[in-house]
């Protein structure tokens, strides 16, 4: 019995070994054999954003890898920064006519064209980062986005978000609502036209021209994004008055805006893996903002840059003169009116409960940092 026990068992071993080495073997042959059923697809992508910009024109280069490194290099797409192709501004116009098969911008850029397209990325007063992200992957913002952007032949997915924006840069200090009589400020879309009914003049200007026309005092003031992408561009040296918050950017959302038809002619698989690389790329470029500004923060004010909060007079001036807009374009533009009244609705739930347990925990530490025992 003691022989047939170690036969059995030494029989059993070979076959386990000779099994797993079969299964080991198809395994190495299944690998390329996947690989060479996978197509080429060469897309380019033009930014709206210059490469000194490394985090939110990064976000572009990060999908780049992650799609070549899950194909084998089989899914390139090729990224060209603002104004190589196209101008930065123009870069959702590339996509819907097809000059180029993908951009990564911001949708409020096309405000001028429709103002639904902001609404997938930022609007006055509305949600912060995490609930833009609850709103749109759970709470169905990006299928009624990309509703409307089928009208434009564009499909799109969320590819980066900067958190709360700063209120720009300014080179006097604006204390009341009277400061803001033709106060020439870069500024985007919607908040331009809030601003407008307050007596500013919004400019819109590519990230890349900002600071000349503040050295120059072709502006007065400029929005950009936060500390780490502001201190780049050297703002801090032309406009020493730094203001916050954005209110007009409270979650902005930054989009990846594919041609439709290049979007639906791609296989089931690359469309899977797009939208999970897509949102990977969106969750890393929060999280780059959140490690680098408070840094990039303490860095500007020991170079002399001055914070300043927005008055209360000039925040509750801003909110009524949004909610005027906002009014208007609901009784003017059914496609906005639908995205918009889905946002406030995730909006008025978000906020309710962020007073319990986020604003209250945020609050207590806050407290502890100035009493400084942190």
């Amino acid at each position: 019995m003691k022989k047939t026990n170690q036969f059995d068992r030494r029989a059993f071993l070979t076959r386990a070994t000779v099994g797993g080495a079969t299964a080991a073997a198809g395994a190495a042959l299944a690998a390329p054999a996947i690989a060479q059923e996978m197509p080429e697809v060469k897309w380019r992508l033009t930014s709206a954003f210059p490469k000194s910009l490394d985090t939110i024109y990064g976000g572009a280069e990060v999908l780049s890898k992650y799609l070549s490194e899950a194909t084998g290099g089989k899914f390139q797409l090729q990224v060209f920064a603002g104004g190589e192709i196209v101008p930065g501004l123009q870069a959702q116009d590339a996509v819907t006519d097809g000059t180029v098969e993908a951009c990564h911008t911001v949708g409020y850029y096309s405000w001028g064209k429709d103002p639904t397209f902001a609404l997938g990325s930022a609007v006055p007063f509305a949600l912060s980062a995490r609930a833009m992200n609850a709103w749109q992957y759970h709470g169905g913002g990006i299928d009624l986005y990309n509703e409307f952007l089928a009208t434009h032949n564009i499909f799109g997915l969320p590819g980066g978000n900067t958190g709360v924006q700063m209120g720009g840069w300014f080179r006097k200090e604006i204390k009341t609502v009277a400061d803001l009589q033709g106060l020439k400020i870069r500024v985007g879309g919607f908040a331009g036209r809030v601003l407008e009914r307050l007596g500013a003049v919004p400019q819109q200007i590519a990230g890349g021209d900002i600071y000349p026309a503040l050295e120059k005092g072709t502006i007065d003031a400029s929005e950009w994004v936060g500390p780490y992408d502001d201190q780049k561009l050297g703002f801090f040296k032309v406009a020493p008055y730094y203001y916050y918050p954005g209110w007009w950017e409270g979650g902005p959302t930054v989009h990846f805006f594919f041609n439709k038809a290049k979007y639906e002619a791609l296989p089931e698989s690359y469309k899977s893996l797009l939208r999970s690389a897509c949102q990977a790329t969106d969750a890393n470029m929060l999280q780059k903002y959140d490690h680098l500004n408070p840094i990039a923060l303490k860095e500007l004010v020991a170079s002399g840059a001055q914070l300043r909060p927005f008055s209360a007079e000039i925040l509750d001036a801003c909110y009524k003169a949004a909610n005027e807009v906002y009014a208007e374009l609901e009784g003017s533009n059914a496609a906005f009116k639908k995205i918009w009244e889905s946002i406030k609705v995730a909006r008025a739930d978000w906020y309710l409960y962020n007073q319990t347990a986020e604003y209250t925990y945020d609050t207590f530490m806050m407290i502890q940092q100035r009493n400084g025992t942190l």
